[in-house]
């Protein structure tokens, strides 16, 4: 197994774990959803057993997501400056733009949750811009810093959180329709809250 492959099995159970949690169930719960052990699908998280095709398959359909955005690799092209163009005097970012999108302009004031069960993850994609003031981005293992004009891009199954730094910002965060599902179901079920747009 090569370090990508022994990076992407722990991104699996990473997002196996996160996406469980901003479900609101417990290992119980989702090994009964899923038809597997509590004892297997606790391994599998903690990763002291060995990840199977046809139980990643249970277990992203009893997460309500597909197996691909659950085996989804992390993208490095995650935070974008924007493109001037001063002939015509605008800005633009490059976004992937899809039906059924959602735009959310939002302020935020304390900086995203030190605590890695706190992270969201989802299926769906996320772009967001800083308006004003810097935002952090916690994606996955990855710290990013979002200063003013630059934008970011995410798929939502890694598990994120977004807040201020050193004051508040002003964000606009843009929703593929799965990704405001997510979002949705984590404010209907009490699920942390304030972690992203």
């Amino acid at each position: 197994m090569t370090q990508d492959d022994g990076e992407l099995d722990s991104l699996v159970r990473k997002r196996i774990r996160a996406l469980r949690v901003a479900q609101g169930w417990s290992l119980e719960e989702l090994a009964a959803r899923a038809k597997v052990s509590q004892s297997t699908l606790s391994r599998i998280e903690n990763g002291h057993r060995r990840l199977a095709l046809d139980q990643l398959v249970t277990i992203a359909r009893a997460l309500d997501t597909s197996l691909d955005q659950l085996v989804e690799s992390a993208t490095d092209d995650v935070v974008s400056n924007p493109v001037v163009d001063a002939a015509h005097a605008r800005m633009h970012w490059s976004v992937k733009a899809e039906p059924g999108m959602t735009v959310v302009r939002q302020r935020m004031t304390t900086p995203p949750p030190d605590s890695p069960s706190r992270m969201r993850a989802h299926p769906g994609r996320e772009w967001l811009v800083v308006l004003s003031g810097t935002a952090v981005l916690l994606l996955g293992n990855r710290r990013f810093r979002i200063e003013t004009n630059q934008a970011a891009e995410f798929p939502t199954m890694l598990p994120h959180a977004i807040g201020a730094e050193g004051g508040p910002c002003e964000i606009l965060g843009i929703f593929d329709r799965d990704a405001r599902r997510g979002h949705q179901r984590g404010e209907d079920t009490g699920g942390p809250g304030g972690t992203s747009p």
